[in-house]
């Protein structure tokens, strides 16, 4: 098969320019359908020089900043403005946004904790900090509104995050709020059928590109605590978010938008639509593609590596060390399937009246798991390792996506008594399981622990018997969060799991405060050790 799967590479590098001529499927892709549902004019578009001059400038130390204030007058009159004033003597672009913009605060930063309660009635108190009533429409908010109550993140994160909400949905069961929950799932259904996928974030400039396709969990957390009719109730939406991730499956060519063609069958990768800086992070990304005259393909693997929700790691860098050889587009990622297999799996018990659909749906599973045990499974160490089809090899790199075909039950005992053992001499740390083994600074590498990888590979390590390695690491990880929370009246998004003495540290921004998913796997891994 790995010859075939060659065969087939070597004969589309072969007509690459023909089929670029003919399809521009690599670097401009048929218009997606979210561009053509939403038609949303970004800040850049609407501000021209002013957005640039503002990124690029730092008025704000955070490049989101700007794209999150609303605009006091009308984009056309404060450009217009701009551009007359711009030229006076003295000056001053910071005061010309202060006095045209309201600038958004941070969410939660300013709250103030009770040290006396414990850090489970802590994250119980937060919720409701963290809670956001359903959105008015505001004239040239870059906000898309959703018409039920959901939470956020907190901190610079002021809007619903799709991956996150899967994982703060966790202790909201805990805490009981099921409502919430649908809430934010009929939220979730509403963004893919206005905007045709759940976005980034409920953001106009996230719109080109997705998250990782946790909406079906969420439907099967829900539904586990509701019943059944919960799946007949977002069936069509789960449907539409499947069609989204597989947009040019029916395609001849290797890549188009997610779907990359294969021997196996269709797998799916990141992938942006866009192939510009983006917006809330506008001068990061401009540097840095200037320094190394990286152009759209790298503008575009920037993007695709902030669809992954790991932005950044190793996983998406050429050499395994440094930003500046990102190609998230021509990985292929073990987590990505491992979430589409959920998906159709999901999918196949909501369609049962559908004979047809469900054959398909299990062609594909079955080709998933096909591919991943040929191209992406390590037999010498024991290990999952994403694979690059440009390359035609597996990156090399060991991260904690190893453990999604454990959380979604594609792996053999084998296979997973060897990532059971790998996680344990290799990423076992003081304070929980480490996202990758090597420190490049970026904040999904070493030395970081992040509270969805300790929840999946704690579900997949229970889903195969290695019990006592699932109940240490969830002891490790609550530890940590407690002692932070002690130290400093905080749960973050990230925690230091190898020195419990220091911050995490890496990224774009610093460690933010609040913080959605974290609050939510405390709570859930308490449960899980109260009935250990």
């Amino acid at each position: 098969m790995r010859y075939s799967f060659v065969l087939l590479f070597l004969a589309f590098l072969s007509c690459k320019t023909e089929t670029a001529k003919k399809t521009n499927s690599q670097e401009t892709p048929e218009t997606p359908v979210t561009t053509i549902r939403t038609n949303l004019k970004t800040s850049d578009v609407l501000l021209g020089s002013l957005f640039i001059d503002v990124q690029l400038q730092e008025i704000f130390p955070d490049s989101k900043t700007f794209v999150d204030c609303t605009p006091k007058f009308p984009h056309d009159e404060i450009r217009v403005k701009y551009n007359k004033e711009k030229k006076e003597d003295g000056f001053d672009l910071k005061k010309f946004v202060e006095d045209h913009f309201e600038i958004p605060p941070s969410i939660s930063s300013d709250f103030k904790s009770d040290l006396s309660r414990s850090a489970t009635e802590h994250v119980n108190a937060l919720w409701p900090v963290l809670k956001r009533a359903s959105d008015s429409v505001r004239e040239g908010s870059t906000l898309i509104p959703l018409p039920k109550p959901y939470v956020v993140p907190g901190g610079r994160f002021r809007e619903v995050y799709y991956w996150d909400s899967y994982f703060t949905m966790l202790g909201l069961v805990e805490s009981g709020d099921f409502q919430l929950i649908e809430d934010m799932l009929d939220n979730f259904a509403h963004l893919i059928k206005t905007v045709g996928h759940i976005p980034n974030g409920n953001r106009n400039y996230y719109i080109t590109r997705s998250q990782p396709p946790f909406f079906s969990q969420m439907v099967q957390l829900l539904a586990t605590h509701k019943g059944d009719q919960i799946y007949s109730k977002y069936r069509e939406a789960l449907k539409q978010e499947y069609e989204f991730w597989m947009d040019g499956r029916q395609m001849e060519e290797t890549t188009l938008r997610h779907c990359v063609n294969t021997p196996a069958g269709i797998v799916n990768r990141y992938y942006d639509a866009g192939d510009t800086p983006r917006q809330e992070s506008y001068r990061e990304d401009f540097f840095q593609v200037q320094k190394l005259a990286g152009g759209k393909k790298m503008y575009r693997d920037l993007r695709s590596g902030a669809e992954s929700g790991w932005d950044y790691t190793s996983r998406w860098f050429a050499n395994g060390r440094n930003i500046e050889t990102i190609e998230t587009t021509d990985i292929i990622p073990v987590d990505l399937n491992a979430l589409l297999y959920g998906l159709e799996e999901v999918l196949i018990r909501c369609y049962t009246d559908d004979r047809a659909y469900v054959a398909s749906l299990k062609r594909s599973m079955i080709g998933r798991v096909t591919f991943l045990d040929t191209y992406s499974w390590n037999s010498n160490e024991g290990v999952y390792e994403d694979f690059n089809f440009v390359r035609q090899r597996k990156t090399g790199v060991k991260s904690l996506a190893m453990t999604y075909p454990l959380f979604f039950k594609m792996a053999n005992q084998n296979q997973a008594d060897a990532i059971a053992k790998y996680i344990e001499t290799q990423f076992l740390k003081p304070g929980g399981v480490v996202t990758t083994l090597v420190n490049t600074g970026e904040q999904w590498d070493a030395p970081n622990g992040w509270a969805p990888l300790q929840w999946m590979t704690i579900v997949g390590l229970e889903n195969y018997g290695h019990h006592d390695l699932a109940k240490t690491i969830a002891e490790r990880w609550v530890a940590i969060n407690e002692k932070v929370y002690a130290n400093t009246g905080k749960f973050v998004e990230k925690y230091n799991v190898e020195d419990m003495a220091l911050e995490a540290g890496g990224g774009e921004y610093p460690v933010q405060d609040g913080f959605g998913w974290s609050n939510g796997v405390y709570l859930a891994l308490k449960a899980f050790l109260e009935e250990k």
